[in-house]
């Protein structure tokens, strides 16, 4: 199992730099005084800074809420594996498509692909915790990192690093054990003082992750090994290529995206959608010109196409020609 020792610098995918989580609208309710909030973080996560005692430990807090509040945190992603804990109130949450209202003792598990979010939309009222640990992953497939000072024996951390992949439940009922852990967690946030919690917060995170192999181990788990399956990541990958269609693509920074090698993509991507992934893109491109085309009528074959990241108009016109069997002002003039 191979451990982390330096600092993992942040993602490049999907057309953008994917940075910690700068959860404003948390920093302005804590602001306008909406809720207490403690937290040691590193990158652009809120919270008094963590030292490089703990590498590899992103973010690490709680707050609560006692009365109602005005805000919730939209959908983002991590950049590690992010674990939550509900401890008193009530939480409504959503992860990818699914939306849960979390009660008391409701532990949640989010990977780094996994986009979610807190609040429908404002958070409620409760106590809620979190601990983010960068694995060194952004994708699927790829091997996970652990930070050099978990101390799970190599067998025990392998269990559980195969039961997080390639079980795909990402919420779960649990104990006391859990809950007396988090508050621990708590009340070590609360007494550090530039790093001097650092021991205590290594144990307690260490103390986490045994609790949640029994948690798991003591359940009905499921195990897919297609789950980390390099076509996922790939999937995952054209799935939020919609996004980012006005970047300029080129095949290498696609495969550079997904997290595989330029060969193993467009394998993966004639599998998954029976065409090369420029080809792919180029479809892609022109859907979405023919939804702009038709919702806005005013604007120029020139300035729908550079919005779908055509670098030319003539070219968009060629290829949106070539596949839809007329010019884009013929089909926008269809009405």
């Amino acid at each position: 199992m191979k451990t982390l020792t330096q600092k993992i610098e942040p993602y490049r995918g999907d057309g953008i730099v994917y940075h910690a989580d700068t959860c404003l609208p948390l920093i302005d309710a804590v602001s306008r005084d909406k809720l207490k909030f403690k937290a040691l973080a590193r990158y652009t996560y809120p919270g008094n800074r963590l030292t490089e005692d703990t590498l590899g430990l992103n973010s690490i807090g709680y707050w609560d809420a006692s009365e109602p509040q005005d805000w919730g945190l939209d959908w983002h992603r991590n950049e590690g594996i992010e674990i939550h804990f509900l401890e008193s109130g009530s939480m409504p949450y959503a992860q990818e498509n699914n939306n849960v209202v979390l009660s008391p003792n409701h532990l949640t598990i989010t990977r780094p692909w996994e986009a979610h979010k807190v609040g429908d939309p404002e958070i409620g009222i409760g106590k809620f915790y979190w601990v983010i640990i960068d694995l060194g992953i952004r994708r699927p497939h790829q091997e996970w990192v652990w930070p050099e000072w978990i101390m799970m024996t190599p067998e025990d951390l392998s269990r559980l690093t195969k039961i997080l992949r390639q079980d795909a439940k990402w919420i779960w009922k649990t104990n006391t054990r859990i809950k007396e852990c988090f508050f621990k967690i708590g009340m070590a946030v609360d007494n550090d003082f530039e790093g001097t919690s650092a021991s205590k917060i290594r144990l307690l995170v260490n103390e986490l992750l045994i609790l949640l192999l029994e948690l798991v181990d003591s359940k009905e788990v499921v195990l897919n090994e297609s789950l980390t399956d390099s076509s996922r990541s790939v999937k995952l990958f054209l799935d939020e290529l919609e996004k980012n269609l006005s970047e300029s693509w080129t095949i290498e920074q696609m495969a550079e995206s997904a997290g595989v090698g330029l060969t193993r993509f467009t394998y993966h991507c004639r599998q998954l959608t029976n065409a090369t992934p420029m080809r792919y893109l180029a479809m892609r491109r022109v859907e979405k010109a023919k939804r702009i085309l038709k919702k806005n009528p005013e604007l120029s074959v020139a300035e729908v196409a550079y919005s779908c990241g055509f670098a030319t108009s003539q070219y968009f016109s060629t290829v949106f020609k070539k596949q839809e069997k007329c010019t884009p002002l013929e089909f926008k003039n269809k009405g």
